[in-house]
Formats: structure tokens, C-alpha cells, sequence
């Protein structure tokens, strides 16, 4: 299987965030990046390459115009106003205020573009998240030259960026992105199956009306995990998209058994969907000595999420989101793909 990686990950580095109620280093990190890749080597799944380089139509076929003309606008009005530090959003448009009303300022831009305190800016932030879109289109390329998967080593991930908003580290949703491009390259179905522990709320959103692309989501229950305010499993698609987003969360503690259950049920109804290309959002924060989560799997369950979705014996692209356990992300998230190659 070959990979696609940028080494530009590495300038969104040191930036800060803002959770629990405290500014904490980010835990979204270049060194997830570059254990995944050394994993990589050292198993040789196969040629890693450099990104082709895109402008940013296929960005703005899933996200507004406006939002990604913001994004690398954002250090140099930061800089601008004088700002030092990692540029946090603070402050939300939330219910009761106007949100139809696009602000001057970067701190009220930060916020009108965003859910959350975790989607912050360093001086580098941009190139990576240019360099990480690029890395998904250059991996569905792949895809649609011929080989049967692909995997895009994407740094920031994407799948929590919604079509005019960041958060939960998220900018431009990768994921998101590569689906609509297959279906622009003559895709009839595509199906994004988000494997992460976090609700990929983004791409909910983004395709939450479309039947053309299903959307299936197993994760953490949001009345006690973040995202919180999407995810749970009524919410099933609306007006011709109704019955094509598919929700399965599940409580803290969940081991490989209940979670191996939501997974199959989740590839039968893939299946049946029939799409003509799968989009993996391959989070591996579901293992069990992840800082930020609470699920119980172990390193021997990821071949087997692999092996799973090899069965449904069509293209695939993974794309990298989440998995914050750094000492094994390498070993899981490599774990994945070597089980979809049988080995």
C-alpha cells in the first residue's frame, strides 16, 4: 500500500489549546505524524510518497468560499494586531447571539469560524493544513489511477471541520474533501466510514443531506464525550439524505467486543449501500491507554479493523484523524492497514 506524506506537518508545532478549562500544549503533535511514518518503514507497507500540489477548488466544493479564503489569512492579521503566541479562538456565536454578521477583528473571526479552543495557529499552521489537503487528494488519486487502497498520512487531521468551521484540531476535512472528489471524478457512492473514537461531526454536517455519500460514525456517546453537541444515533440524514447517516455511540469503557458488534453491523449496512469507493477516517484514540478517550481496545484489535474492511473488497482510502497515545500510534494506526493487506 502506498502512502502519501508532507513533511510541512511539522510547522503546526508548540501551538497551545484551550480544554478543560486550561491552555495545555497541544496534544495534537508533529511526533504523531513521524511514528506512524517510521512504522511505516520499518514494516515496509510500501512507497511513501511526497503530495502533487492543488489549488483549493476541491476545498471549496465541500467548505465555503469565505472559510477557506480565512484560513491562511489567519497568522498575518494575528501578527498584525500585534498578537504573540497561539491564536485561540475564545469566544462563540452561540445561541442567542448573531452569527449572520461576519466580524472585523481576528480574535472575532477566530470564533466565527470556529466550535471549540482547539483549533489554534502557529506561524506554520497553514502550510501544514495546505500540505495535509494536499496529501488526501494526491492518496484518492491513487485510488482513482487503480490501486486498490491508499493511505494519506494527513497532519492536521480533518474530519470534526465542518463546512464553515474548525475545531477539535480540525481545518480543512480531508476526508470530506476526497469523498466529494470521487463523486466530481464520476463516483455514483461514496461511503466515509469514520473509525475514530470522536464523533466526525464535520463530515455529518457537511453531507448530512446528500444521499449520494453515506456517512457512518462509530465513537464515543456524546452526552459524555466530546464532541457533545453531535452524534447521537437518531440523527440519521435529512430531505433526500434521511436514512444515510449512521450514528453508533457507545459508552467509556467499551472494549473490542461491543465495539467489533457496531463495526460489523456498520460494513453489512456499507455493503448494502454499494458505494463504488470507501473513505476510511481512521482515528486509533480508541485504544485504551489514549489520553483523551476512553475505549478499551488493544494493539491486537487494529489488524482486525483492517481485515474487516478489506472484506468489503472495494477501493479504499484511508485518511489519517485522530490517536493520541503517541508511544503506539505508530504500531496501531500501521496495524490497520497491514491487516486490510492480510499480513
Amino acid at each position: 500500500m502506498k502512502t502519501v506524506f508532507s513533511p510541512l506537518h511539522a510547522g503546526h508545532s508548540g501551538q497551545m489549546e484551550l480544554v478543560a478549562g486550561a491552555i495545555v500544549p497541544g496534544f495534537e503533535k508533529p511526533s504523531r505524524a513521524e511514528i506512524i511514518k517510521a512504522r511505516i518503514e520499518n514494516q515496509k507497507l510500501g512507497e511513501i510518497l511526497a503530495p502533487e500540489i492543488h489549488d483549493l477548488t476541491a476545498a471549496k466544493r465541500v467548505h465555503t468560499a469565505d472559510y477557506i479564503d480565512f484560513l491562511p489569512t489567519v497568522w498575518p492579521q494575528w501578527e498584525a494586531a500585534g498578537k504573540t503566541g497561539s491564536a485561540i479562538p475564545f469566544a462563540w456565536p452561540t445561541r442567542g447571539l448573531r452569527g449572520d454578521v461576519r466580524p472585523q477583528t481576528i480574535e472575532a473571526l477566530l470564533g466565527y469560524y470556529s466550535f471549540d479552543g482547539g483549533a489554534s495557529f502557529v506561524k506554520g499552521t497553514w502550510d501544514a493544513i495546505k500540505s495535509s489537503y494536499d496529501v488526501a487528494l494526491t492518496a484518492a488519486e491513487l485510488i482513482k489511477a487503480g490501486e486498490r487502497a491508499a493511505f494519506a498520512l494527513c497532519r492536521p487531521p480533518g474530519h470534526h471541520a465542518g463546512a464553515a468551521f474548525m475545531g477539535g484540531y480540525c481545518f480543512i476535512n480531508n476526508a470530506a474533501v476526497a469523498a466529494q472528489w470521487f463523486r466530481d471524478q464520476g463516483a455514483k457512492r461514496v461511503a466515509v466510514l469514520d473509525v475514530d473514537y470522536h464523533h466526525g461531526n464535520g463530515t455529518q454536517e457537511i453531507f448530512y443531506d446528500r444521499p449520494d455519500i453515506q456517512v457512518i460514525n462509530l465513537h464515543g456517546d456524546p452526552l459524555t464525550e466530546y464532541p457533545f453537541f453531535l452524534g447521537h444515533a437518531d440523527e440519521r440524514g435529512s430531505s433526500a439524505g434521511e436514512g444515510f447517516n449512521l450514528n453508533y455511540p457507545m459508552p467509556f469503557g467499551t472494549s473490542w467486543e461491543k465495539w467489533n458488534e457496531a463495526l460489523e453491523d456498520a460494513c453489512q449496512k456499507l455493503a448494502a449501500y454499494a458505494p463504488d469507493v470507501v473513505v476510511v477516517s481512521l482515528g486509533v484514540d480508541t485504544f485504551e491507554k489514549d489520553p483523551i478517550s476512553h475505549f478499551k481496545l488493544t494493539s491486537a484489535d487494529y489488524p482486525r479493523i483492517g481485515a474487516r474492511i478489506a472484506k468489503l473488497g472495494l477501493p479504499t482510502l484511508f485518511v489519517m484523524e485522530g490517536g493520541y497515545a503517541v508511544d503506539e500510534i505508530g504500531v496501531n494506526a500501521v496495524g490497520v492497514l497491514t491487516g486490510f493487506e492480510g499480513r
